[in-house]
């Protein structure tokens, strides 16, 4: 049997120490390669046409041509996976450079302690390794509509997950929502502590939906879109008679926070046969028990199709539990989505 090949990275950062660092922790895997280095943008891009990695590490703030430029001209030339590592000083430019086409993001850790040098290091990995199943997809966003319609019934209340390659994947469902902006949108996307609110800041811009970081107490409003804070999770709570958002702290057993298995199984609980589950693009098996649970409770739970899905684990893993209703590709989704809002607001229950 042949071994499969290393993935072949090159490091673009303007600080020789984090050139260093990057290129030390890298080369700890066997099966990871770096071709090269560059200071630069201007250097990182003939080093791209040079070398031809299989996938690209960048900072954003480099002198000569920075990491926003770098990821414009890349596409339009040699189109690369890129991970962006950035500062947590940079959370709102991270999301920047996932709209320009960036695969992931990473952030630096503050301090250089041996634990967040090992922390970099497994995630580092984790996603140079992910970029292998990394999809091009186009940049043209769907039109939307801007006027939310009032209702005054229970809000069509669909939770989503995500993991690896969810931002840009939410993003783009939720633009396809915005014809029919009346449900309610509960994200789980798995994102450290540092980047959820600016997440949902940024989407709170591009649309009609009002989106916002999960708070204790939240209730459940058409038009709003709620994401799970990071290191925290997002469950369904009855209090006084309604039912409200709850944020509890990531236990010592959790693998996940914010975990999709705990969202859904919540929304199973409280919604039974009213639940409806999405699983995105996303590494692990996270959301496969809550699917579960949905699913004896008389719910939905759709997936997303391996043809467009940038990692195709957790809709793998979800599909093979034989409960998901619906396979569908990400720009076939919203639009389902839209029937299901428009069909529950003209017939409610």
């Amino acid at each position: 049997m042949t071994a499969r090949a290393p993935i072949r990275v090159l490091v673009i950062d303007d600080s020789a120490q984090n050139r260093r660092t990057l290129t030390q922790l890298l080369a700890s895997a066997l099966d990871v390669e770096v071709v090269g280095e560059a200071e630069h943008g201007e250097e990182g891009l003939r080093k791209v046409l040079e070398l031809h990695p299989d996938v690209v590490t960048v900072d954003l703030e480099m002198p000569r041509l920075g990491g926003y430029t770098f990821l414009r001209l890349l596409r339009g030339t040699a189109p690369t996976p890129v991970i962006v590592i950035s500062s947590y000083s940079h959370q709102t430019d991270v999301f920047k450079a996932l709209e320009l086409g960036a695969f992931d993001f990473i952030a630096k850790p503050q301090k250089a302690t041996a634990e967040a040098l090992e922390s970099l290091r497994v995630e580092l990995l984790e996603k140079v390794r992910a970029s292998r199943f990394a999809r091009s997809r186009s940049s043209q966003r769907e039109a939307v509509q801007r006027a939310l319609g009032t209702t005054e019934q229970p809000p069509f209340v669909v939770a989503v997950a995500a993991s690896t390659g969810g931002p840009p994947a939410v993003q783009r469902l939720l633009e396809a929502l915005a014809v029919e902006p009346t449900p309610c949108v509960l994200v789980c996307q798995h994102m450290p502590a540092q980047f959820t609110r600016a997440f949902a800041e940024r989407l709170d811009r591009i649309g009609p939906f009002t989106v916002t970081e999960a708070g204790e107490g939240d209730r459940l409003l058409p038009g709003h879109v709620y994401i799970a804070p990071g290191g925290r999770h997002m469950v369904l709570e009855e209090r006084a008679g309604r039912l409200e958002l709850s944020v509890p702290p990531q236990g010592p057993g959790d693998r996940y926070a914010p975990s999709a298995d705990r969202l859904f199984a919540s929304i199973a609980r409280f919604l039974g046969d009213k639940s409806l589950a999405v699983v995105l693009t996303g590494m692990g098996s996270d959301g496969s028990e809550g699917a579960r649970q949905i699913h004896r409770a008389g719910g939905e739970v759709w997936a997303e199709a391996e043809e467009t899905a940038v990692v195709f684990g957790m809709p793998q893993e979800v599909i093979a539990t034989g409960v998901v209703r619906r396979v569908l590709p990400l720009g076939k989704i919203g639009p389902a989505l839209v029937v299901r809002a428009r069909r529950r607001r003209s017939a409610p229950e």
